[in-house]
């Protein structure tokens, strides 16, 4: 049920993102050779006029393909005898559609089950809160000097900068009036050895990198014996001996065995501060109505572009790799358990996430294809854009290799990303 669910949802999306092309090609009155969803062979074809509609074995993808699209075709009715602002209209009119659609199932999705806003709860209990001025009710609209408009924002934000020992600045709406403030979050302190262990004994995985344990000479495979003498047989007892004697920063003398043989060794262990990420901050439902409905559905797909180029941001910087993309497969999965959570909720809640994850995909596509690399409609637009600026056509031919070099470096990175989402389920 959730491949069928995923193709459906699938099939929604690139089929508007084609029908922006087809469209305004057609309003452009650029001859459509084929419209078609899927790729490969044709399962069904039909022609109506001079355009054939087609239905093609494999579920992804789609295509509207233009008379004289890659070609140096001048010919009445191809995509190259159009005029350049009618050609920028139809490249730029499916990453548009896609955003089109987003913004439609968001109305739905507010309508059916409102938005949800970063509002503070809960200060009484929080000393850092009240230092820093937070008041039950402030609702959060900037952290880190991000805007933030709904809860995913804030969240999405609050993920990608953890705090630590420097003050966070806050910028809260309270009762229509902005407050700045500096949060400072609470920290702890614990001693640490430095070690990894196997479970359910001391036996030494892996050290922590310049802790005690690795400085003192100790290796993986080595089994933590006793500390200042007192011994424990596996992790438990040495777990119960941690909480009635508190590592501190006193020197200990631990006792390990390698190769059958005890050793000692005198160390003082290190202290590790960490400091509290949480905030007392809640998600509030909000029910708008009218253009409220309006601009919340708006704020979502914002919310959902914005997040897709911080996303992007995070893997160019390295903070993410491509281990942490997924495709067509690892999309399935997602909707998959989407489904099987949110089906006992009942229908209300069930479709709800569904288009949730629709919003999320077709934001994300277009997107994706507005980014200026070849083979897709952002490369495209650029070298539009040029033509435009020097009043006369590129070269046909240059293009057309840039765009298949473009499209070669594409089809390998979707095979590395298959090959990711695959091990993934295993």
């Amino acid at each position: 049920m959730k491949i069928i669910i995923a193709l459906l949802i699938f099939s929604a999306i690139i089929m508007f993102h084609e029908f922006g092309h087809f469209l305004f090609a057609k309003l452009s009155h650029i001859e459509v050779e084929e419209f078609s969803l899927g790729m490969g062979p044709r399962l069904i074809s039909k022609k109506f006029g001079r355009t054939v509609y087609s239905l093609k074995l494999l579920p992804f993808g789609g295509s509207c393909a233009m008379k004289g699209e890659d070609l140096a075709d001048v010919s009445p009715g191809s995509f190259a005898a159009a005029p350049v602002y009618k050609r920028i209209a139809v490249v730029a009119a499916g990453p548009v559609f896609n955003f089109i659609l987003a913004f439609v199932l968001a109305i739905v999705i507010i309508a059916m089950s409102g938005s949800r806003i970063p509002v503070v709860n809960g200060v009484s209990e929080s000393a850092a809160a009240r230092e820093a001025g937070l008041q039950d009710g402030d609702v959060i609209t900037n952290y880190m000097g991000y805007h933030v408009d709904i809860w995913q924002d804030f969240m999405l934000y609050w993920y990608l900068n953890p705090m630590d020992e420097d003050p966070v600045k806050i910028t809260v709406d309270r009762d229509g009036e902005k407050k700045e403030l500096l949060y400072t979050p609470p920290s702890s302190s614990t001693y640490l050895l430095g070690l990894y262990r196997e479970a359910g004994s001391m036996t030494i995985t892996e050290l922590m990198k310049g802790l005690p344990l690795e400085n003192a000479g100790l290796k993986a495979g080595d089994t933590l014996v006793a500390i200042d003498g007192f011994r424990f047989a596996d992790d438990s007892e040495y777990d119960a001996y941690i909480k009635e004697h508190p590592l501190s920063d006193k020197p200990v003398t631990v006792t390990y065995l390698r190769d059958g043989l005890e050793y000692e060794a005198e160390i003082t262990p290190a202290e590790y501060v960490s400091y509290s990420s949480s905030l007392p901050v809640e998600a509030t439902d909000v029910s708008p109505s009218g253009l409220g409905l309006l601009k919340y559905s708006f704020l979502e797909v914002k919310s959902q572009i914005r997040s897709t180029y911080l996303g992007l941001g995070e893997l160019f910087t390295g903070h993410l790799g491509l281990k942490d993309m997924s495709g067509p497969v690892g999309i399935v999965d997602v909707i998959g358990d989407t489904y099987e959570a949110a089906k006992e909720e009942g229908p209300v809640e069930l479709t709800s996430n569904l288009l949730y994850i629709a919003v999320l995909l077709s934001a994300n596509l277009g997107v994706m294809n507005l980014l200026p690399l070849p083979a897709l409609d952002g490369g495209r637009l650029v070298f539009l854009l040029i033509e435009a600026i020097r009043r006369k056509p590129n070269n046909q031919e240059v293009e057309g290799m840039i765009h298949f070099a473009g499209m070669i470096l594409l089809m390998g990175l979707m095979l590395v990303i298959l090959f990711n989402d695959v091990m993934k389920l295993f």
